[in-house]
């Protein structure tokens, strides 16, 4: 490798680490370190090659650490994708999208109970649902920002108004290296838990203001097809939020209100985003934790599960995805998570489980 540069990279790491081997190939420098604790003098080395459009690796092999820098060429970013914009029209789509979506299923509910004006709902409906996925998305910000890990704006999805749901959330791209797996863990996990926390607020408010009706009148709806049975499953934490106010028990239904279904879109996405798959929010963490190999299995049950719960296209999504692109690899794959990390990603299992949309049937109760 042959770059004017060079003698100031190797001058970078000869300050940084100890150096017992410096071996020079046609592509990359590599460095032999003998550091034991080698995590944050590997993180201030990434941050200062890249700015040099430099990529260094870490690699662990049988005689010991390596360091493997490469030169690399910045990739030209697409034009449409990296406008300004772009994350703007999307989020206009989708508040049109989420704000029709409010009104006819406000209009709906007053076919049977009076809920309040379907302009008004849809814009509570608009603020609850938006309001969980922005939350979340300012999640993975703060935390990318306290990491000094660039990222774009949020680019929302816009979905299937009336017919589905209105919305498939949002995501952001990094625009730097994932370093470490501390890192790729803590941008991974903030989104969800926040996002978690308004869905929470929203299935509170949503499950005190629903409309009860009783089961003998629920059965003369559903005959004249004016009111349609839910059986898309019902997260433990909706199912929590009713019981809190002595909803959903025997002998009443409650009626799926606008800011009902904000709450229940948000545990869905909630749901998807924690399961250790793919490159979602709980495939980098489960990524972080059991390593690539397991990954690849974790990503086949995870599909599995989506299956179970009848959820086939995003399950077929994420085959097709992981078959292209199977998970992020921070430039630092040696370095193990914090035991405080590791207790966390439990509490993520336990909250994937809360959120899940289950089957009435799949429970005793």
């Amino acid at each position: 490798m042959s770059d004017p540069n060079q003698e100031n990279v190797i001058s970078i790491v000869n300050s940084l680490f100890e150096v017992n081997q410096f071996t020079k190939t046609l592509y990359s420098l590599e460095f032999k370190i003998d550091d034991l604790n080698f995590k944050s003098k590997f993180e201030e080395l990434a941050r200062r090659l890249e700015d040099m459009h430099y990529v260094c690796k870490l690699e662990k092999l049988d005689d010991g650490n390596y360091l493997i820098i490469q030169k690399f060429s910045p990739k030209k970013p697409r034009k449409w994708l990296n406008a300004s914009w772009t994350p703007r029209i999307l989020f206009a789509v989708v508040v049109t999208f989420v704000m029709i979506d409010g009104y006819f299923r406000t209009d709906l509910a007053n076919s049977i109970v009076e809920i309040g004006n379907p302009y008004e709902m849809a814009g509570i409906y608009t603020l609850a649902l938006l309001g969980i996925l922005g939350i979340h998305e300012s999640g993975h910000l703060i935390a990318a920002r306290a990491h000094r890990l660039k990222t774009t704006w949020p680019y929302f999805i816009p979905g299937l108004p009336i017919i589905g749901i209105p919305t498939f959330g949002a995501f952001i791209q990094s625009r730097g290296l994932t370093i470490n797996r501390e890192i790729l863990f803590d941008v991974a996990i903030a989104g969800p838990i926040a996002g978690l926390v308004i869905a929470v607020i929203v299935s509170m408010a949503g499950a005190y203001t629903a409309p009860i009706l009783e089961i003998d009148v629920a059965q003369g709806l559903y005959e004249e097809s004016r009111l349609i049975k839910w059986e898309l499953g019902e997260p433990l934490l909706m199912t929590a939020s009713l019981t809190l106010f002595g909803k959903g028990g025997d002998g009443q239904e409650v009626l799926m209100t606008p800011l009902l279904f904000a709450a229940w879109i948000g545990y869905l996405i909630t749901f998807l985003n924690l399961l250790p798959a793919w490159q979602l929010d709980g495939g980098h963490l489960a990524r972080t934790l059991i390593g690539p190999k397991l990954h690849r299995y974790a990503t086949y049950g995870s599909m599995a599960i989506l299956v179970l719960l009848d959820f086939w296209l995003m399950a077929i999504l994420i085959l097709v995805m992981s078959s292209r692109n199977p998970s992020a690899n921070p430039l630092d794959d040696i370095s193990k998570l914090t035991k405080n990390r590791k207790l966390a990603y439990v509490a993520v299992i336990v909250l994937a489980i809360l959120c899940a949309p289950l089957p009435s049937g799949l429970l005793p109760w």
